[in-house]
């Protein structure tokens, strides 16, 4: 059941395919990387000492290189830790006491930044491309470590951004699901197809990179090692049917970029991470045609909750299109879902509620957190904390996160409701809309506007379009909205920074 057990076949079976590309080149073959990798195991194994379940901290920029410590950490039968390479060191630092990783590879100037805060615990810290690193590859290749399924093979660390990260716990079970699934249902790949990795392969990027290895698939890493428009649309004409997983925003960057690209080589643009407005997509298939697809998903059950099919979207001449068009799809094939009660119990379509989730591909649990894993899987299923309805179709529509409710003279508000309103201002980037303490009401709605709107035209559309009670109380302008690494708004901050304000 060891994932590496996929690239190893393809590298005996098709030792000449192209594996991976740095931008137009091809820098590694599939009997290439698999050698490397077997050449790493057994260097971890034989020179490092480290035994089946240790972990391994992978801490770089993406590159081809990442692909090599992947699968050379799972080939030895070691759990693989992937954490975000722009990360202040003191967080990363919190990451590899938690784990317990014993050696951790970084990209060149990131283990400068990582030594100061490296726990006791970590025995190793080896900068990629560095002397000590080109020696491991020297090691004679060993075959894979037989793991069962429900080994660790990933410590997903969640972004933290409401206090410290937790390790989601996904095995060699959870992983291959995942994977089967997005081949099935999102993205069928064949021999000679290529992802391009524009978004963190650390995170959700990375988590379509076993698929590609099984099908023999080509992985492309930008040369910038950056999301740059003009590059993405230059690698697009480069590689045949090649697909991108990418943020909303980043989706968003390349519909305004003026570089002058087009579509004839997308396979699919999957986005995820957050949901994307039903103005900004609209626009994307109006530039790529029906090249887009949906998937909702969180660390905890990776990628893989429900889906939007690129059929679905490019079906304008369905009578609830646009409806669709603002859902996040429907229940992967693998995965129960379950909008459910406090008490969690189901809700019939329609009601909103928690969104639950059971099956194969569901975390393992947290990282040396039983009380989290508790309160996270009770009942046997994850509780999301999102909030969601299905619709009599059996679509998900997400609202928002629980914690993101605003609730105003006793009515629940979703800020989603609102934004998708005021986006349909033609001089509005973005929005963000969150509850501010109010003496009165609870909470009083406010919007975060990036754009240069009057108040009183987003009123008047807002009083067009929803009930009174959900129109905002106070717009606020700004250059920009805060945002993680991964390009999605930080409701928390933005609370925080307008508490300050008042």
């Amino acid at each position: 059941m060891n994932l590496a057990s996929w690239l190893s076949r393809s590298g005996l079976s098709h030792p000449y395919m192209p594996a991976a590309a740095l931008g137009p080149r091809v820098a590694m073959t599939y009997g290439e990387l698999a050698l490397r990798a077997a050449r790493l195991a057994g260097a971890l194994r034989n020179k490092l000492k480290l035994e089946p379940g240790d972990r391994v901290a992978i801490v770089a920029k993406n590159s081809p290189d990442f692909l090599v410590l992947l699968y050379g950490i799972w080939h030895a039968g070691l759990a693989a830790v992937p954490a975000n390479a722009k990360l202040h060191g003191a967080e990363l630092g919190y990451i590899l006491e938690h784990s317990g990783a014993r050696v951790c590879f970084a990209s060149k100037g990131l283990d400068a930044e990582i030594a100061p805060h490296a726990p006791k615990s970590l025995e190793r810290l080896i900068a990629i491309g560095s002397a000590e690193y080109n020696a491991l590859f020297e090691a004679d290749a060993i075959d894979v470590v037989s793991r069962a399924g429900d080994d660790l093979a990933w410590l997903f660390y969640t972004s933290g951004t409401t206090g410290k990260p937790k390790g989601a716990m996904l095995t060699h079970r959870n992983i291959a699901w995942a994977s089967h699934a997005y081949g099935s249902e999102v993205d069928p790949v064949s021999p000679g197809d290529a992802i391009l990795h524009a978004a963190p392969m650390s995170h959700g990027s990375g988590l379509y990179i076993m698929q590609h290895v099984a099908r023999l698939g080509v992985q492309v890493v930008p040369e910038s090692g950056a999301f740059e428009p003009d590059e993405i649309f230059a690698l697009f004409e480069r590689w045949p049917n090649v697909s991108m997983f990418a943020a909303p925003t980043m989706i968003k960057r390349l519909v305004d970029s003026a570089a002058d690209g087009h579509a004839a080589n997308i396979r699919t643009l999957v986005w995820g991470g957050a949901p994307m407005y039903v103005e900004d997509c609209l626009k994307a298939l109006d530039r790529f045609g029906p090249k887009l697809a949906q998937i909702y998903g969180q660390g905890e059950s990776p990628m893989t909750i429900t889906t939007l099919s690129k059929q679905d979207i490019a079906d304008r001449d369905h009578p609830r299109w646009r409806e669709r068009l603002g859902s996040a799809g429907r229940p992967y094939a693998c995965v129960d879902v379950v909008v459910a009660d406090d008490d969690g119990r189901p809700l019939p379509p329609g009601e909103t509620g928690e969104i639950l989730v059971g099956g194969d591909v569901v975390m393992k649990g947290y990282w040396r957190n039983d009380e989290a894993t508790a309160a996270a899987l009770r009942g046997g299923y994850l509780h999301t904390g999102d909030v969601g309805a299905f619709d009599a179709d059996g679509y998900l529509t997400l609202k928002d996160r629980s914690k993101d409710l605003i609730i105003s003279g006793g009515s629940n508000i979703y800020p989603r409701e609102v934004e998708e309103v005021l986006l349909t201002h033609p001089a509005v980037r973005e929005v963000s809309v969150i509850g501010r303490p109010d003496a009165e009401w609870g909470e009083a709605v406010v919007a975060y506007v990036v754009g240069a709107a009057p108040p009183a035209e987003l009123d008047a559309l807002c009083l067009s379009s929803i009930a009174r009670f959900k129109r905002p109380k106070d717009y606020v302008f700004v250059d920009a909205l805060p945002k993680n690494n991964y390009g999605k708004i930080l409701k928390t901050e933005l609370r925080a920074r307008d508490a300050q304000r008042q």
